[in-house]
Order: C-alpha cells, then sequence, then structure tokens
C-alpha cells in the first residue's frame, strides 16, 4: 500500500532477521562480531537508527576456483570475498588461504576492517577474502594457478577505487604480486594499486612488512604508560611468530622486555631469562615453527595461557582466548595482534579480573594503515623512504589510540567498545550524509 509523499509508513519495520545463508545456531565468528555491535548500539545517540547496516555486509561473492593440480587432475576449492561496508571508501581487506575458512569467518573479518579503517580514519571501507585451501598441499606452480584463478574470479567486485586486497594468513608478497599482475592483465594496464602488500619492486612500499607488529608495539607501549607498567621490566608471552607476533616481539626485546614464550602450530617453548628473539626468528625462517629452537624448554600447549608475564600478544587466529582459558591468563595486558582472538564472554571475564585488552581494532591496525600509504604512494608514484612511514605510522597510531582512551574514560567502558563507538559513528554519520540510492 502506498503512502504519500514526505509522511510514513504504516508498514511495520522489518525484523532483525539473519542472512537466510546463515546458520543461527552455529553463527561462527559473524555471532562474536554482531555481539560487539550490540554492545555499541546504546552509545550511538540518533545513529542508532542505522545501526541495521553494520549487521548486514554490502556485498558477499563466493566463486568457485577450479585449477589444474600438477599431476593432470582437476581440483575445485570454494572462494569468498566480502564488501561489509563502503560508505566512508573503497573496500580495504586481506585474503586468507586456509582450509578452515568459512563464509561467517570471511564476514566477520570483513566487518572487522570497517571498524578498524574507521578507528584509525583512513578512507577506506571493511572487505575481506579467502579460499578454502590447505596451501602446504599444493607445490608453487598450484599455488599460483590458485591465486590467479581466484583473482579472475573477483575482478568483477576489485580494484583501485573499489576493493583493495592484502596479504593475510598463509598470504604474503608473492600471492599479492601475481593478484596484481592477474588484474592488470584482464584490465589490459598496468595497476599497483589493486593490492597492498606487494614487493616494494611491484609498487610495495617500505616497512609494510613489519607494519602491524609495530601497531602492535606502538599502542601497547601507550597503554603501559596509562597504566603503570614498565615496559623494559615486563615479560611477553606470545601466541603466533609471523610477521604480526615475531615483529612485535623483536621490538618489545629491544625496549629490554623478556619474551619468555612463544607458541605456534608447532608447539610452545618458554625461558624464564628471556628467550633470544632474534635467534629465534632465523630458526623459524628456516623451519617455520618455533619448535625445536635450541635452549627453550617446550612446554604443553595449554600451559601457555597460564605464563608468568605482563604482556600477551595473541598473534594467531580467532577465538584463542575464551571462557575456559580467560580466568588462567596471568597477564595485565592483552594486546590483539591477530583479528577476533577473544570471544566476547573471554573479554568480560578479563574484565573483571582487570586485565586491559587492547583489542584487534586498534591494536593490529599498523598494517592496513601502511597499505594504506603504499596505496597513496602507487596512486602518485611518488615513494616515500621507510623512515617517514614509520613516523607517519607510530604519529596515526598513538593519536588513534589517545582519542580511543578518552572515549573508554568518559564513558567508563572497555577499549573494545570504546574502539566500537569511535568507528562506528564515523561509520553511520557518513551513512547518514550520504543517505540511501536511490
Amino acid at each position: 500500500m502506498s503512502h504519500a509523499p514526505g509522511t510514513a509508513s504504516t508498514a511495520a519495520p522489518s525484523p532483525n532477521a539473519l542472512p537466510s545463508y546463515l546458520d543461527a545456531n552455529n553463527l561462527g565468528p559473524w555471532g562474536i562480531y554482531l555481539q560487539q555491535v550490540d554492545r555499541v548500539t546504546p552509545y550511538l545517540g540518533s545513529l542508532a537508527r542505522w545501526v541495521e547496516t553494520l549487521k548486514r555486509p554490502k556485498r558477499a561473492l563466493i566463486v568457485d576456483v577450479p585449477i589444474h593440480l600438477d599431476d593432470g587432475t582437476v581440483a575445485h576449492f570454494e572462494g569468498y570475498r566480502v564488501q561489509h561496508n563502503t560508505s566512508r571508501g573503497p573496500g580495504k581487506g586481506g585474503v586468507r588461504f586456509h582450509q578452515d575458512v568459512t563464509l561467517s569467518e570471511v564476514m566477520a573479518l570483513s566487518a572487522w576492517m570497517s571498524i578498524k579503517n574507521a578507528a584509525v580514519n583512513v578512507p577506506y571501507g571493511g572487505a575481506k577474502g579467502g579460499i578454502r585451501v590447505d596451501p602446504r598441499r599444493l607445490s608453487r606452480a598450484e599455488l599460483e594457478r590458485v591465486t590467479r584463478r581466484y583473482t579472475s574470479e573477483i575482478g568483477i567486485i576489485i580494484g583501485p577505487n573499489k576493493d583493495i586486497p592484502a596479504p593475510d594468513v598463509n598470504t604474503d608478497e608473492q600471492i599479492m604480486a601475481w593478484m596484481m599482475d592477474t588484474y592488470s592483465m584482464n584490465q589490459g594496464s598496468t595497476a599497483t594499486g589493486v593490492v597492498t602488500g606487494k614487493p616494494v619492486d611491484l609498487g610495495g612500499s617500505l616497512g609494510r612488512r613489519e607494519a602491524t607488529g609495530r601497531g602492535v608495539f606502538t599502542v601497547g607501549v601507550e597503554a603501559a604508560k596509562h597504566i603503570g607498567l614498565d615496559v623494559a621490566q615486563a615479560r611477553v608471552a606470545v601466541q603466533g611468530f609471523g610477521n604480526v607476533g615475531g615483529i612485535a616481539a623483536k621490538l618489545f626485546a629491544e625496549t629490554g622486555a623478556r619474551v619468555v614464550a612463544v607458541q605456534d602450530h608447532g608447539g610452545t617453548i618458554y625461558r624464564e631469562a628471556g628467550l633470544n628473539v632474534p635467534e629465534l626468528l632465523k630458526h623459524v625462517a628456516e623451519h617455520r615453527t618455533v619448535a625445536g629452537f635450541a635452549g627453550a624448554e617446550t612446554l604443553p600447549n595449554d600451559q601457555f595461557w597460564e605464563v608468568d608475564c605482563e604482556i600477551l600478544i595473541p598473534a594467531a587466529l580467532e577465538g584463542q582466548i575464551n571462557k575456559t582459558n580467560a580466568g588462567r591468563i596471568k597477564a595485565r595486558m592483552v594486546i590483539e595482534g591477530a583479528n577476533g582472538p577473544t570471544t566476547p564472554e573471554a573479554d568480560d571475564i578479563l574484565q573483571e579480573r582487570n586485565v586491559l585488552v587492547l583489542p584487534d581494532v586498534i591494536a593490529n591496525a599498523g598494517g592496513v594503515t601502511v597499505s594504506y600509504f603504499e596505496w597513496v604512494q602507487d596512486f602518485s608514484s611518488f615513494f616515500w623512504d621507510e623512515d617517514e612511514i614509520n613516523a607517519r605510522l607510530v604519529r596515526i597510531m598513538r593519536a588513534a589510540f589517545a582519542g580511543i582512551w578518552q572515549v573508554a574514560q568518559d564513558h567508563k567502558v572497555s577499549l573494545r567498545t570504546a574502539t566500537f563507538i569511535v568507528a562506528c559513528t564515523r561509520i553511520l554519520h557518513t551513512r547518514e550524509l550520504r543517505g540511501l540510492y536511490p
């Protein structure tokens, strides 16, 4: 039934229904994100009328990725690219290759990218991609074919002004080089700005590889000042020892902190006097795991969460800190290097125990900040030196964290909720200014 222009419709508002392609009884990571949005809604004022925008991804693409394996057979893999929100600019977010990737996971990661980008105020929306594949089972030639076919399949929605992928779990500079080349060949011209995290020789940025870990370190140091923690005397435990955990551990160790425990897919190592981080980085580069590192004792994996430390850095996968282990954590501060490593139940337990959690949506935003620098440099074809990049990164991260800390104090909420207040306000204000078309 129509109604007169300028008058309110009498139709009932649509219910807050879940997308039909999700299982309400098993929402996965998307369910965690929805809980986080619900927690921030009371602080959004008049913008709360737009909050349903945040609970639905703008666009979700599922693609089949068929390739010829080296033995001549054909294999099919499932791929995703989700654009959660593009009100503030083109989509931005990584691509992960992992056998357990799901649509729910990619949706949640794209949404956290929306929050992250708005939290540090870079002009991007949130996006994410993934392929359900174990890259360790592929040869280098097969990995290239998977990457190129996936890029061709999602090419209809990515681009330097649409959506800019980047590395994530099990993807790296080489994967980005193949993605950039595939997209460019399909377009008929070189488009360096279609991805970030590329090799420097292909338009990548200095400092990008270390940026996420540097951001983790930067906000950790800032937060330590607020709680009276001397970083130089701190003990640090790190889960995940790749670009994020490894670089963060290196930077903390250089300040005098002791990295006493590290866990990765191969196991858990511990040394009360502190691990030799430069040597451990060399060991991991050679053996692809911390397991077997000389001069360290091995712990059962479950004991990692009980290690005596002041700073705990989960820098692996989501859901690692949950209601079963949060009560055993002894750290004064948790810095989330990974995306979504702490469940809402664990958040509450840690808050009750006065453990400060620096949430992923600000703590690991250094990577996307320098990705933004890379994108800008690609457009201008003018490149900055590493000192300038690091200085700009630290300045942006410090300013963003200071604003979030103040919001947390003003509203007496956790840093996660404070980050969501800042970010959701920016996203929904832009949504309101732009309006709905048509």
